[in-house]
């Protein structure tokens, strides 16, 4: 940790994706000042998000469900070109938003470690230093940890194995045999964008895909959230929101269908230096696997405060976590959505300001 000395603050917000910036800006409202009583640290070099990482094909039209900051309106409100890269849009968008409410966000900041400090606060360590805090807003995400699922045979492969979060656009798999495995929305993204360049595709997933008719709207977001939300109140690590939306049946993922790119395959059982192989013996030779297998939350510098439950997760009540109220999670399980996002982050400094109404903050 640099020598930056510690610097106290009421509330330190890790983040500055979508959740993390709805709490910055409900604690603006409730009063506190930025700099003096909270800070906002966030690791990407500029704003926007996990979306300024998003590949250029992904253009803001392709957007799944994309809703406005709290107190500004959105992108799409504010007539974004829809064939503009999402990456831009949103990034711009954010931008925006921050300066508008004069949030003050610090970045680069890599947060290494939140632990106890004296007198019942939080120290929040990184490599600008550290701060003293009464309470936290985590909103770290899940962009920072790719899940790369480990098959036998996999380190025989003698192609190349990428995952979504390094997905560099169609162009690359030109002319070559590429699998995609997943079954979410990135997954059929990719699949179609390489169909049109790619010697051959094949489509590979644990489970049967599900696509959903209509349009994924509030309501439709809102039934997402209920639906994950019970797994975090068991301690339980979280499913994604968009798991269990289902695909959204759109043009483009119809067409895709008529054209049989969206023929979907069982999961392989084994990795050969060669491409894969099914348990029934059937096999597929391929130069490239593309892993669109979701990510976990990226929450291990909060390690040091123990706040796992034994079943892998952390046991939420609302926001804040069971076994620490100083601490509040968003853009986690529930909140891991646009919608949930703007929620959560005005339940958490709901609950925050009580707490640091209190003249001595307790644990749980």
């Amino acid at each position: 940790m640099n020598d930056f000395g510690v610097r106290d603050v009421d509330v330190v917000v890790i983040g500055a994706g979508q959740a993390g910036l709805s709490g910055a800006y409900h604690l603006r409202r409730a009063g506190l000042a930025p700099d003096r009583d909270f800070t906002v640290l966030d690791r990407a070099p500029r704003p926007g998000g996990a979306w300024q990482f998003r590949w250029p094909s992904l253009t803001y039209g392709k957007v799944h469900g994309m809703h406005a900051l709290p107190g500004m309106e959105s992108a799409q409100a504010l007539d974004a070109d829809a064939a503009r890269p999402s990456s831009e849009v949103i990034g711009a968008y954010f931008a925006a938003y921050e300066e508008r409410f004069g949030l003050r966000v610090r970045r680069p900041v890599e947060v290494t470690a939140v632990r106890e400090d004296d007198g019942g606060r939080l120290l929040t360590e990184t490599s600008e230093g550290a701060w003293s805090s009464r309470a936290l807003i985590n909103a770290t995400g899940t962009w920072d940890r790719p899940f790369w699922p480990r098959y036998p045979g996999q380190e025989t492969f003698r192609g190349r194995q990428l995952h979504t979060a390094d997905y560099p656009g169609p162009q690359e798999f030109a002319g070559l045999r590429v699998i995609v495995v997943g079954g979410g929305a990135s997954g059929t993204q990719h699949l179609m964008e390489i169909a049109g360049v790619a010697a051959e595709t094949y489509w590979v997933t644990r489970r049967t895909p599900v696509f959903r008719e209509g349009p994924f709207d509030e309501e439709a977001g809102r039934a997402a959230v209920a639906l994950v939300e019970e797994r975090v109140r068991q301690g339980l690590p979280p499913r994604s929101v968009v798991s269990v939306t289902g695909l959204p049946l759109n043009d483009a993922v119809r067409r895709a269908r008529e054209r049989g790119v969206l023929e979907r395959l069982p999961m392989f059982e084994r990795i050969t230096p060669a491409g894969v192989e099914w348990g029934d013996g059937r096999t597929a030779e391929a130069d490239v696997i593309l892993w669109a297998t979701g990510f976990r939350p990226a929450i291990g510098h909060l390690s040091p405060l123990r706040l796992r439950e034994p079943g892998g997760g952390v046991r939420l009540d609302g926001t804040r976590a069971v076994r620490d109220r100083r601490v509040h999670l968003v853009g986690y399980g529930p909140s891991a959505s646009t919608i949930g996002a703007n929620r959560a982050g005005r339940a958490a400094v709901r609950e925050i300001k009580r707490l640091l109404e209190e003249r001595a903050p307790t644990l749980a």
